[in-house]
């Protein structure tokens, strides 16, 4: 019976785990493109590039962790059970993410501060 109860698990965690990856990623990247845009001063086909290169690198990361982190053990055979278990995997890898959101975040503000400095640089150049 417990083989049932993980196999239930595995069954609501994968499509979980799989949608808030999904979620995170298109929400990040949709609005990231804005960043990649300034960082490469409008050139739309570069910052396109990076934007879906970071994607992909991040469903690979992140789906990959999910499937690292897939292993469920029941000590007993309750449902109260699987259902904090699955809270507890299911949470964690929400952290995870959200964490893997404001790492990308850093990125993409670090790369605004640094493209800014460049432009700074170069006006100083054209200046002198």
């Amino acid at each position: 019976m417990e083989t049932t109860k993980i196999l239930i698990g595995y069954i609501i965690y994968l499509p979980v785990a799989l949608f808030l990856t999904y979620y995170v990623s298109k929400t990040l990247f949709q609005n990231g493109k804005i960043f990649m845009l300034d960082i490469f001063k409008g050139r739309e086909e570069i910052a396109e590039a990076t934007n879906r290169i970071f994607e992909t690198g991040f469903y690979l990361l992140n789906i990959g962790f999910a499937l690292m982190i897939l292993r469920l053990n029941l000590d007993t055979d309750t449902y109260q059970e699987l259902v904090e278990r699955l809270s507890y995997k299911i949470g964690g890898f929400a952290i995870y993410l959200g964490i893997m959101l404001f790492f990308n975040l850093y990125f993409f503000f670090r790369g605004k501060r640094k493209a800014k400095e460049a432009q700074r640089e170069e006006r100083l150049v054209f200046k002198a």
